[in-house]
């Protein structure tokens, strides 16, 4: 199977955060279940990333259904984002940004947990996405986008399970780390400012406490 726009999606993400992480997504992508561990094989959902100790290495695969890469591969996002493909492009994007972002942080032997995982890919799904939909209408900025990410869209209780609780805190921190950034996203439409960008990349490098904070102080400030 072509994965080019997977590889297209994981450029924009590392493009956006400067990251070098010296493995590619491609590298460690399941597309079949029947491929996946014994256990892991009954895990409902279009996209897990699965993570192994083997002494001092990490196993990691990413499973994404070959029928969401299928569909982005016919609509391509990097082309066109529209209500025909943006599900499949944040399955795509959650899934690369779970994978970059464990594999980042542990390159620099740092842990990370499930809650900075799941709010990390919650903005790197708005950021990615107000990205794309700018490359075509780089004047019009997409205001429906927030309320569409964080505010229709909703946590689906079969999938979370358990975890049910920790999405929606990671969406909510989301919602708010994403509402500060807009004002400085807006602006781009009338300037070519790339001081957000530095913002950004110092946020996605902090520490998942760090990160938690960051948000509550810049929100209090607000």
């Amino acid at each position: 199977m072509t994965v080019r726009v997977l590889e297209r999606l994981e450029t924009l993400l590392t493009g956006i955060y400067d990251l070098d992480i010296g493995c590619r997504v491609a590298d460690f992508l399941v597309t079949d279940r029947r491929l996946l561990p014994g256990e892991c094989r009954e895990t409902p959902g279009d996209e897990q990333l699965f993570v192994a100790a083997d002494g001092d290495e990490l196993c990691i695969s990413l499973y994404l259904d070959a029928g969401v890469l299928e569909r982005l591969e016919r609509h391509d996002p990097s082309d066109a984002l529209d209500a025909g493909n943006i599900a499949d492009c944040w399955t795509a994007l959650e899934g690369i940004s779970h994978f970059l972002c464990l594999a980042h942080n542990a390159g620099h032997d740092r842990p990370v947990s499930r809650l900075a995982l799941e709010l990390q890919a919650e903005v790197d799904k708005y950021v990615a996405c107000v990205t794309l939909l700018r490359r075509h209408h780089p004047r019009r900025f997409p205001a429906e986008l927030h309320t569409l990410l964080f505010r229709r869209a909703r946590v689906d209780t079969a999938l979370a399970g358990p975890h049910e609780s920790l999405y929606r805190r990671a969406s909510r921190q989301a919602a708010r780390f994403c509402a500060r950034l807009e004002p400085r996203l807006r602006a781009l439409c009338r300037r070519d400012d790339r001081a957000w960008l530095a913002d950004l990349r110092r946020f996605y490098r902090l520490t998942d406490l760090g990160k938690l904070r960051y948000i509550d102080m810049a929100c209090a400030a607000s």
